[in-house]
């Protein structure tokens, strides 16, 4: 692999990442350049492999995730734009393989299972398609090495992941999808029936409620998450985290919309979010 080829797939990855990172790329920009260069290397990687799962792709979409699977740990060969640049990203920064394994095993889920019959089975889904992000940010960011900053990263990926559920939940109802316990519906004597139709309401709010509360307590389990990485790094993972809490906070505010509407900031109230975290340093 040549300067200019790997140079070259970093450019693709920062494009990617500027296009499609609506929420991380906030954060992502105030990196140093190097590890802004390789995360969006991992960012790039990530969106490919979720494209696969939720796009209209040509060929067998379970063959492209095992292709993309083999190439984790194979030398690139050039034949993607993506993979050269990951490569050295993972490399350098000694992320370990087994998150990007958990990764796709996260969205080949999606090919065949739409429903979750309690939180453990939605944490394990979460673990592999957020937490694992979070793991492989804490490598790029740089950290301690302790096993506490690793369970925080874990904990940081479940919060976002289930602001995601909670975000997308009207959109995954068109598509089929219900990523909320399904134990937990019940408990509340609802069914997806009521999803759909927003009623009965009192018990639908006090269903929403709880996966509010559940959210943000694994926010509140990662508060010192900051703390383990290096401080050239901290205003970009507070940047993001500011993002998703209050994308949170937008969730809980459109109470029983969140059932027919998707919830989402404006490119206005993320850049103030991003100032602010520079502001708090």
């Amino acid at each position: 692999m040549t300067k200019p080829e790997l140079a070259a797939s970093y450019a693709h990855c920062e494009k990617v990442t500027r296009e499609r990172a609506k929420n991380f790329y906030y954060g992502i920009k105030l990196l140093p350049p190097e590890r802004r260069a390789s995360l969006c290397a991992m960012y790039a990687f990530f969106r490919y492999c979720d494209d696969v799962s939720d796009g209209d792709v040509k060929g067998s979409k379970a063959e492209l995730l095992s292709q993309w699977r083999a190439a984790i740990d194979a030398p690139p060969d050039g034949s993607s734009r993506i993979l050269p640049a990951f490569q050295d990203a993972k490399q350098k920064h000694g992320v370990p393989s087994e998150y990007f394994h958990a990764m796709i095993d996260g969205v080949e889920a999606d090919l065949h299972k739409d429903r979750y019959a309690n939180f453990e089975e939605l944490y394990q889904y979460c673990y592999n398609v957020a937490s694992t992000v979070g793991l492989v940010c804490v490598h790029i960011y740089g950290f301690d090495g302790s096993a506490e900053a690793l369970k925080k990263a874990e904990e940081r990926g479940i919060a976002f992941q289930l602001t995601n559920v909670l975000r997308d939940v009207s959109e995954d109802l068109e598509l089929g999808r219900i990523y909320l316990p399904q134990d937990d519906l019940a408990a509340h004597g609802l069914d997806e029936a009521a999803l759909r139709s927003g009623q009965p309401e009192e018990p639908l709010r006090a269903f929403l409620r709880q996966q509010i509360d559940r959210a943000r307590d694994y926010y509140g389990r990662s508060d010192s998450l900051e703390e383990h990485v290096l401080p050239e790094s901290r205003n970009s993972l507070q940047t993001m985290t500011r993002i998703y809490r209050t994308l949170l906070d937008k969730v809980d505010s459109f109470g029983l919309k969140v059932l027919r509407q998707r919830a989402k900031l404006s490119t206005v109230e993320k850049l103030k979010l991003a100032g602010q975290a520079l502001m708090g340093a």
